[in-house]
């Protein structure tokens, strides 16, 4: 699988995880991108830079998930 369906993935997989908060993407290049986890009023609420080692399987990424919504309720 290549890095771009990885990438596309991840996102999707941001993007569902968070719901109903907004997940933006950005600088989505080089195998590598940053999300901003945003309310409903437009605030962002957490911001990170992914790098291909910590999407490209399902652990990692699940790591990534679990502490940015302990962030989030924090």
């Amino acid at each position: 699988m290549s890095t771009t369906i990885h990438t596309q993935d991840a996102i999707r997989t941001l993007t569902n995880a968070f719901a109903p908060m907004n997940c933006l993407i950005l600088a989505a290049r080089k195998g590598c991108f940053s999300f901003t986890v945003v309310n409903e009023h437009g605030i962002a609420r957490h911001s990170e830079r992914l790098y291909p080692d910590q999407y490209s399987s399902a652990e990692p990424l699940q790591a990534v998930i679990d502490r940015t919504r302990q962030a989030l309720t924090a």
